[in-house]
């Protein structure tokens, strides 16, 4: 029964996941990126949410918070959407997305980067690892607003108090969603890469969608 139990919040960490707010996030953060970094992000994403679940666990077996201050964690999250979209449409208004291909060991690669266009040389790996962490955090937001009723449903779903094998299992869950949809843009970003005015046609999109779904669940 304790397997089964697993099994079954597995497979609503799954459905959980095709969230439209948790997609769109994920795709604003690696739009344009590397392979690494978008498994990055999407690994990232999925274990702030998976661990900030758990925290929260643990907050509300010892106090009774309400859930009007649970909301500012939704509210912060989709907040954050909407000014990631804004920021992804500045960069695109401001001319600061750049496209360029050089050589390594003999290998021709496709880099991209952000600001003017002779800074490319000051960007290193950190603005990766920035990502990753911003990802893990934009989780973490996502995973407070809705806890308390996400918490009841997984111990509903498997009849039992939610413990920290749960969270794994769901987790593990959100996280193949968040890797197929990975690997679905690292397809589009390899389009995207080879000609900077569609690369600045998705960001532009992009922008334009995080601020939609960003502002309809503000506001619903």
């Amino acid at each position: 029964m304790l397997e089964a139990g697993f099994v079954i919040v597995f497979f609503y960490g799954m459905l959980h996941a095709f969230g439209p707010d948790h997609l769109t996030a994920i795709a604003d953060f690696s739009i344009g990126r590397e392979r690494a970094r978008v498994f990055k992000v999407a690994l990232g994403f999925a274990i702030g949410h998976g661990v900030s679940l758990y925290l929260f666990a643990l907050l509300l077996q010892q106090f009774n918070l309400s859930e009007a201050l649970l909301a500012w964690g939704d509210i912060a999250a989709v907040s954050l959407l909407i000014v990631m979209g804004a920021y992804l449409l500045y960069l695109v208004a401001a001319d600061r997305i750049h496209v360029g291909q050089h050589a390594h060991n003999g290998h021709e690669h496709i880099h991209v980067w952000y600001g003017k266009s002779h800074e490319h040389a000051r960007q290193s790996g950190a603005t990766t690892k920035k990502g990753w962490i911003a990802a893990a955090t934009l989780g973490v937001l996502m995973g407070i607003g809705g806890a308390r009723g996400m918490l009841v449903s997984l111990a509903a779903l498997s009849e039992q108090a939610v413990t920290p094998m749960m969270i794994v299992s769901f987790t593990l869950g959100v996280a193949i969603i968040f890797v197929v949809f990975g690997f679905a843009l690292m397809l589009v970003n390899k389009r995207l890469m080879q000609s900077q005015k569609l690369l600045r046609g998705g960001y532009a999109v992009m922008g334009a969608t995080s601020m939609g779904v960003g502002s309809f669940l503000l506001l619903s």
